[in-house]
């Protein structure tokens, strides 16, 4: 629904809004007495964090022309990388060093520095709106809860269950229902008809296999060091935390290229690198220098940072500037 919220009560006030539910919901986590009641807390925590990036790519995007795009992204993706390579050894210090809570709480002073930055520097953006799609909402909302709750729970409670069949099913069928919906009335919440540009449909299409690649290994290798290799969460984030460096470099170098070699060819070899890497990871074991893993990570950014930068500038290349909130929720 992010794009209709930012179109309709104007994108600054939605983004400092969804900021500030962000931040209070992470106080509200870092004080939670019960798992049930970290759970609800994360949820609104998801909620103000789902708003913030589409709404932030839209206001970037149609802040610059398509020729200025590449460069943007370049400067997107330092704290696009360092936020994800810092997270995990930040939290890894304080988990070992003070308690669980205060990977939540220390989210309030960055939370509200960058809420008071955006309060006198961002300026309002506001186009044409609609009615508010409800049939839309319902069903994507529902359709992907209910297949990331079966594809989550497959693989402990068994795929054949009857639990896991039904929302998968259910899911699939309220996804189905979507596409029909969206593309019948005449301003739907997800413009499904923008996939119809060839470069945009194309571009999200491999930014899905790319990200769920990308994205797998971040989640599953500190499993694997920690659980497996028996590592602390500090050591287990000074291992991951390379792969940023890679995304920085490479993204630097991808902006520089991209007016003259074009998006094509640096997706194409920065996902046959990463791909190669990835394939390598099936190689690790408890005997693996760390050192080795180390560098494995710093290569799987640097495949990812030329596709990641290529993917940013080219995906709203020949979007207009009315379309580009409901383009970057999709």
């Amino acid at each position: 629904a992010s794009g209709w919220i930012s179109d309709r009560f104007g994108a600054k006030r939605t983004f400092l809004t969804a900021l500030a539910l962000f931040t209070g919901a992470s106080a509200l986590c870092g004080v939670a007495g019960s798992m049930e009641v970290l759970v609800a807390f994360r949820v609104l925590q998801g909620i103000g964090g789902g708003l913030l990036v589409p709404v932030g790519m839209a206001m970037l995007f149609r802040a610059f022309p398509p020729a200025d795009r590449a460069r943007a992204s370049r400067v997107l993706l330092l704290p696009t990388a360092i936020a994800p390579a810092s997270g995990p050894v930040l939290g890894g210090l304080l988990v070992d060093n003070l308690t669980w809570h205060w990977i939540f709480l220390v989210n309030i002073p960055i939370g509200i520095a960058a809420f008071l930055f955006g309060w006198a520097y961002l300026e309002e953006q506001q186009s044409e709106h609609g009615r508010f799609d409800l049939a839309g909402f319902v069903l994507s909302g529902a359709g992907l809860a209910l297949v990331l709750y079966a594809l989550d729970q497959g693989s402990s409670r068994g795929w054949g269950t009857s639990a896991v069949v039904a929302s998968g099913l259910v899911g699939a069928a309220a996804l189905m229902a979507l596409v029909v919906v969206e593309l019948r009335i005449e301003q739907p919440m997800l413009d499904l008809r923008l996939l119809g540009d060839r470069l945009f449909r194309t571009v999200n299409a491999v930014s899905f296999a790319a990200y769920g690649s990308f994205l797998g290994v971040l989640f599953l290798m500190p499993l694997f060091l920690q659980e497996v290799r028996e590592l602390s969460a500090t050591e287990s984030g000074l291992t991951t935390f390379t792969e940023a460096f890679g995304v920085i470099i490479a993204s630097q170098v991808a902006s520089r290229l991209y007016p003259r070699v074009g998006p094509r060819r640096l997706m194409i070899g920065g996902l046959a690198f990463t791909a190669a890497v990835s394939a390598s990871l099936a190689l690790v074991g408890l005997d693996t220098d760390i050192w080795l893993v180390r560098l494995a990570m710093f290569a799987l950014g640097l495949g990812m940072g030329f596709m990641i930068m290529s993917q940013q500038a080219a995906a709203f290349a020949q979007i207009s500037p009315g379309d580009t909130a409901n383009a970057s929720a999709i």
